[in-house]
C-alpha cells in the first residue's frame, strides 16, 4: 500500500534527524566539560568534529532508505505522499525548520535536480517556529530594581552553574558593577519593566564562555553579553562586559568559528538573539551556532525572497579578478557568489579539488575573526534575466565546466558564498590619513592572529583582504593557504660579493615551502602612510624569528588568546595571573 510505504519512509528520515541532534547535542555538550577543564585542544577537536556530523548522518539515512526500500528511481507521486507523510510529523517536534532540511538534504542526494521543487521537498517552510519554546525556560528573568544591581549580577554569575569556582567572584562584581554605571547612567529613568532576561545556557566557543543577555527598560531593549574566561588554575573570572547590537555582532561575526550551545529549540533561541542584532539574519544566527546546513536553506530562502522584490543585475564584483575564482555579486544584496574557474593560468599550479580543499579546511579550522566563513551550494538555479551580459561572458569563458544555460535559467553546478565586503585595496585607494593607520593596524593584527592560529596565508597581497562594515581586515582568497608550521621561514643570506645584490635572480636557492618575511615589506608596503603606519606597530612581522617562535609556540600545543573584543573592553586578568 503506497500510503504505508510513504509513511514509513517519512518515519526512516525522521529517525535518521533525530539520531543526527541526539548526537550534535551530546557533543555540543562536552564544550561546557573541556572549557571548565581548560582543554583547549579538545574543545577545537570538538568543535571540528562536528561540523562533519550533518553529512554523515544524511549518508547514513540514504543507506537505510536504499537497503530497506529499495529506492532506485523517484516515484512521482510517492513521494508527494511521503513529504505529507513528513509533515504530519513535525508539529509537535522541538527542531521542525532543522528537520524539513535535513528532508530535503536526504532527497537531493537520492535524486535529480529536476525534483528540486516545492512539491517533492520543503523549498519554503511549512511550519513556523516563531512561537515555538522549549518545556524548560530557554532565559531566567532577573529585577535589579526590586534586588539590586549587586544581587542579580551575583544570581547571573552562580545560575551559569559552571562546575569550577569564580576565583574572585567580588572582583569580578565589581568590575560589572563599574561598566554598568560608565555605560548606563543610575539616574535614567526606570520603566514598571525593568528586567534582565538573561539565556539559561552560555554559548561556548574558542578558550571562551559567553553568557548573553538583554535589559528591558520600557520599549527599549539593550544587548549585552559576559564573557567567562578559565583562568587555567582551576577558577574562572569574568574578563569583559560588551554591550550594543555592534559590539555582539562582532562577537557573532562571519569570520569566527562556530559556537557550541546546548538546546532544545534553537528556533527559540534564535527569536531571542534576533532583536538584539538586528543586522543578523536568521540564516546567519543558526549558522553561528553551528546549523549551518539549516543556515543554507533559509539564507537561499532569503536570497528567492530578494531576487522576487528587486530588479538589478547580478555583476562581476568590483577589483582586480583573481586568478582561480570567477566572483559575482547582485548591488542590492551583501554577498558574493564565488565559483571556481575551469582553467588557472601560471604561476598558479593546483587543482579543483585542492582549491576546495583549501574551503574546506577553513571551515573546519580556528578561523579567529580573520577568515570569511563561506556556505557552499552545488546545482544553484538563476533566472538567466537577472545576470547582465558582461558577466555571463566571464562565466562561459572561465567557467563552462560549472555553469549551464538552460532556457530561462543559469545553473551553477558549484558555488561559495560569502559575505561582501570593501577588497583592501579599494579601500585604500579612497583612504584619508587616519583610515590608512587603521587599515595598517588592522593588517597586521590580521597576520598576527592567523599565525597564532597556525595559518599562514600565503599571498598578503592586500586584493586578497577584505574590510568589513566594522573596519575589521578579513582575510577571504584561500588557494595559497597553508599551516603555518608548514612552512620555512629563512633569512635572507648574505651574498658573496655586493653586487649579486642588484641581479635579476636571487643568489641563493629558494625550496618550495621556504618564506623570507625580509622581502614583505618591499612587495606589500609600497604606499609611503601605509608602510610608515605599519612599521610602527607590526615591524616584527618581517623578522623570519618571529614566525619561528610561532610555530615553537603552536608545536608546544599553546593555544594563543585571540578576543573577538577590544582590549579596552578587558577588566583584565585577576591578581597572580598578570
Amino acid at each position: 500500500m503506497a500510503w504505508l510505504e510513504a509513511k514509513q519512509l517519512a518515519e526512516a528520515i525522521l529517525d535518521g534527524f533525530d539520531r543526527h541532534y541526539r548526537l550534535f547535542r551530546t557533543i555540543t555538550a562536552d564544550a561546557r566539560v573541556h572549557f571548565e577543564q581548560a582543554d583547549w585542544p579538545a574543545a577545537q577537536r570538538c568543535a571540528r568534529e562536528r561540523i562533519d556530523f550533518y553529512d554523515c548522518r544524511v549518508g547514513e539515512t540514504v543507506a537505510v532508505l536504499r537497503r530497506e526500500f529499495h529506492l532506485r528511481t523517484a516515484d512521482d507521486g510517492l513521494w508527494r505522499r511521503v513529504k505529507v507523510e513528513y509533515s504530519r510529523l513535525l508539529p509537535q517536534h522541538h527542531q521542525p525548520e532543522l528537520a524539513e532540511t535535513f528532508y530535503n538534504s536526504v532527497f537531493c542526494r537520492l535524486f535529480d535536480r529536476r525534483y528540486y521543487n516545492n512539491a517533492y521537498i520543503f523549498v519554503w517552510p511549512l511550519l513556523s517556529t516563531e512561537h515555538l519554546e522549549a518545556e524548560v525556560p530557554i532565559f531566567r528573568p532577573y529585577y535589579p530594581g526590586r534586588d539590586g544591581f549587586l544581587s542579580v549580577i551575583t544570581d547571573i554569575l552562580h545560575d551559569m552553574d559552571f562546575a569550577r569556582p569564580f576565583r574572585h567572584r567580588r572582583r569580578d562584581v565589581r568590575n560589572l558593577m563599574r561598566a554598568i554605571r560608565e555605560r548606563f547612567p543610575m539616574n535614567r529613568a526606570r520603566h514598571q519593566n525593568f528586567q534582565l532576561a538573561v539565556l539559561s545556557t552560555p554559548f561556548f566557543r574558542n578558550k571562551a564562555a559567553y553568557i548573553i543577555g538583554k535589559a528591558i527598560n520600557g520599549a527599549d531593549q539593550t544587548p549585552f553579553l559576559i564573557p567567562v574566561l578559565n583562568d587555567e588554575h582551576g577558577g574562572l573570572y569574568v574578563d569583559a562586559l560588551l554591550t550594543g547590537a555592534d559590539e555582539l555582532s562582532n562577537v557573532f561575526s562571519f569570520s569566527r568559528a562556530y559556537f557550541l550551545v546546548d538546546t532544545e529549540v534553537p528556533a527559540a533561541i534564535v527569536e531571542f538573539l534576533r532583536p538584539l542584532m538586528p543586522r543578523k539574519s536568521k540564516a546567519e544566527l543558526y549558522t553561528a551556532m553551528g546549523l549551518q546546513k539549516f543556515g543554507k536553506a533559509e539564507f537561499y530562502r532569503d536570497f528567492l525572497k530578494h531576487l522576487r522584490y528587486s530588479s538589478d543585475q547580478l555583476v562581476v564584483a568590483p577589483g582586480i579578478r583573481g586568478m582561480v575564482m570567477c566572483v559575482f555579486t547582485l548591488p542590492s544584496f551583501p554577498f558574493v557568489f564565488k565559483v571556481i574557474k575551469d582553467r588557472f593560468p601560471p604561476p598558479k599550479e593546483m587543482t579543483r579539488e585542492q582549491v576546495m580543499a583549501k574551503y574546506r579546511l577553513v571551515k573546519l579550522h580556528d578561523r579567529v575573526g580573520r577568515m570569511a566563513d563561506s556556505w557552499e551550494y552545488s546545482h544553484v538555479a538563476f533566472p538567466r534575466e537577472r545576470f547582465s551580459d558582461e558577466l555571463i561572458a566571464m562565466l562561459r569563458a572561465e567557467c563552462a565546466g560549472s555553469v549551464n544555460v538552460e532556457g530561462g535559467q543559469v545553473v551553477v553546478k558549484h558555488l561559495y558564498i560569502e559575505r561582501r565586503m570593501s577588497p583592501l585595496n579599494l579601500y585604500l585607494a579612497s583612504a584619508d590619513d587616519e583610515d590608512i593607520a587603521h587599515a595598517a593596524a588592522e593588517y597586521g593584527d590580521a597576520i598576527r592572529q592567523l599565525a597564532a592560529a597556525d595559518i599562514f596565508p600565503g599571498d598578503f597581497l592586500f586584493k586578497n583582504f577584505g574590510v568589513t562594515r566594522q573596519g575589521r581586515v578579513v582575510f577571504y582568497d584561500y588557494d595559497e593557504l597553508c599551516y603555518l608550521t608548514q612552512c620555512h621561514f629563512r633569512d635572507i643570506p648574505e651574498p658573496p660579493f655586493p653586487e649579486m645584490e642588484m641581479a635579476d635572480e636571487p643568489w641563493y636557492t629558494v625550496g618550495p615551502a621556504d618564506v623570507f618575511p625580509e622581502e614583505f615589506e618591499t612587495f606589500l608596503l609600497t604606499e609611503p602612510r601605509f608602510r610608515k603606519a605599519f612599521r610602527a606597530l607590526h615591524a616584527d612581522i618581517f623578522d623570519p624569528l618571529w614566525w619561528r617562535e610561532r610555530q615553537a609556540a603552536i608545536r608546544a600545543g599553546q593555544v594563543e588568546d585571540v578576543f573577538p573584543y577590544p582590549s579596552d573592553r578587558r577588566f583584565g586578568a585577576p591578581p597572580g595571573l598578570c
